[in-house]
């Protein structure tokens, strides 16, 4: 299913209100907070990636590359999964919530490609797999990073797939892109 339509003012407001507010209070009762969501396009089911800085670092992103649930839901799971469960960080307190900014990144359904040459720098994010495993890059990793195409796809495959840096290139792993629609509070 393609993003049909690039998500309102309003409705990304919705969703980044559904991820704080979910966010807090699951950090500071444990509960889940419900909401009742009447927006259709936030009722359809998109993958998303809830990703948490702190100062410009990185503080947690969890994300669902395909949707299975309706899009506000995923946000509202993925939300306490980036606070409190990314392995590579320890869960996110009270005190820092103030400090906690995020970023939604709503996706397009992966497209299995064959020639490199589909795959935009900065527009598209890539996934690298190869029998169980497995990497993800979003499109705003290569922003962030500089990196050129090449470098790109041999980090992916290195840091995040366990593959060999130069697997991209083999004709045994598959490549799949998507698009973003990225958007955040500060």
């Amino acid at each position: 299913m393609e993003l049909t339509a690039m998500l309102s003012s309003k409705q990304k407001q919705v969703l980044l209100k559904i991820a704080e507010e979910t966010m807090k209070k699951y950090i500071k009762t444990g509960k889940i907070p419900a909401f009742k969501i009447d927006d259709k396009l936030l009722n359809e089911e998109y993958g998303a990636f809830v990703t948490l800085h702190k100062k410009g670092q990185l503080r947690g992103c969890i994300g669902n590359i395909i949707g299975t649930i309706p899009l506000w839901e995923t946000v509202r799971n993925i939300a306490i999964e980036s606070a409190t469960d990314d392995p590579r960080f320890p869960a996110v307190t009270e005190n820092e919530l103030e400090q906690i900014d995020i970023e939604i990144s709503v996706l397009t359904r992966p497209k299995k490609i064959n020639n490199i040459n589909e795959f935009h720098l900065r527009e598209h994010g890539v996934i690298i797999k190869r029998g169980f495993n497995q990497g993800v890059f979003l499109p705003q990793v290569a922003q962030e990073t500089g990196w050129s195409k090449e470098e790109f796809l041999s980090c992916l495959c290195s840091h995040k797939a366990g593959l060999s840096p130069d697997a991209w290139k083999d004709k045994d792993t598959e490549i799949h892109i998507f698009s973003a629609q990225v958007f955040g509070k500060k």
